[in-house]
């Protein structure tokens, strides 16, 4: 069931526990393509993805990225790097991830961001030339039934926010 983009990003959550259900693969594309789409600085779009289904290779990827094992346990990862000589491939691939991670959640995928840097080991894994830098890894799938949102514990807006100038809070 597809969701309002308001109301995908008040409720998406991370992720760390998967169904083991396979996500039909017209889903992957259109979740890829939403990195594919999104805005990049000059049109550049320095980025590339590398999809993830094989089950072994779900493992190994689970075992190289330290802060998620879990991606063992996903229907299928994205390996998002950026050309590392471009001075917007962070900004532009960080947002790329954000696109694929509300897609996803918008159709009852679930994912979290693992690993972020420091990723040379999955970098020549999965083939990407020197060139580019791995930034994450993102595991995607149905989350556990038992999953539910719950409130998301953030600061007032107007401690965030403020108007005009700092300090002034925006209300």
């Amino acid at each position: 069931m597809a969701q309002d983009v308001f109301e995908t990003v008040h409720t998406v959550m991370a992720v760390r526990q998967f169904q083991d259900r396979e996500v039909p693969f017209d889903l992957i594309h259109h979740i890829v393509e939403s990195g594919r789409l999104t805005a990049s600085s000059m049109n550049l779009q320095p980025w590339h993805f590398i999809v993830v289904q094989h089950r072994e290779h779900l493992q190994e990827l689970g075992r190289m990225v330290k802060t998620g094992p879990y991606i063992a346990d996903a229907a299928f990862a994205v390996v998002v790097a950026y050309q590392a000589q471009s001075r917007f491939g962070i900004s532009d691939a960080s947002r790329a991830i954000q696109s694929m991670v509300l897609t996803a959640w918008s159709q009852g995928i679930g994912s979290n961001w693992a690993g972020f840097g420091g990723l040379d080991e999955v970098r020549r894994w999965s083939g990407l030339p020197d060139s580019y830098e791995v930034i994450a890894v993102l595991p995607f799938g149905y989350p556990p039934e038992e999953q539910t949102v719950v409130k998301k514990k953030r600061k007032p807006l107007g401690e965030i926010a403020s108007a005009e100038h700092f300090g002034t809070p925006l209300t």
